[in-house]
């Protein structure tokens, strides 16, 4: 964070929480019904036995693999994040890093699942492609992104969430914010 206190690096991340906009369907929409709307989906895969996939490079990689012992832990769901070495490394191997996601998405999405996908610029090519072969698959999408308003990944998910600030460590930290608030919220309903 860009602050020369912690104070200030507060103050600082407490407006960039208050600017956090949400959107579903291409639609622009408040973000406590776009968390209620993620909270909802979420409940749905529950209740119908399906399954988390969780996605994200670098600090959005660790951001999925956090979110997903709550999810799994407090929500009761089956999570999981799809960047386990062996086998990311074989199928970016093999079918090259930006199909790698979008591969395994294939191979483990079911209709009703639902995919998480976590990018700070919201470009990340392996992440749009997975997004692509969640929704043949039949699954749901939730993004979590930043930086640029105009980044493609923000209006692909059935709910999205985005944090306008180009710095990484603040969009990291607000999407995992979102996600623990999401995932209390859930554990909350169980």
């Amino acid at each position: 964070m860009k602050a020369s206190t912690l104070g200030q690096a507060g103050d600082r991340f407490s407006t960039l929480l208050g600017r956090i906009a949400a959107s579903s369907k291409g639609a622009a929409v408040e973000v406590d019904a776009a968390l209620e709307a993620a909270v909802h989906a979420l409940e749905k895969v529950r209740q119908n036995h399906g399954t988390v996939l969780i996605i994200g490079n670098g600090g959005s990689a660790a951001v999925a693999a956090h979110i997903q012992n709550d999810l799994v832990n407090k929500g009761g769901l089956r999570a999981h994040v799809l960047h386990e070495p062996s086998l990311l490394t074989c199928m970016s191997n093999d079918f090259g890093y930006e199909n790698a996601f979008a591969r395994l998405v294939e191979r483990y999405a079911r209709s009703g699942d639902l995919l998480i996908a976590i990018s700070s610029s919201g470009r990340s090519g392996n992440i749009l492609a997975a997004q692509a072969a969640a929704r043949a698959a039949g699954a749901g999408v939730l993004t979590f992104s930043g930086f640029d308003a105009g980044n493609p990944l923000r209006l692909l998910g059935d709910v999205n969430f985005w944090s306008p600030s180009d710095d990484y460590g603040e969009v990291e930290v607000s999407h995992l914010f979102l996600l623990h608030y999401i995932a209390d919220c859930l554990a909350e309903r169980s």
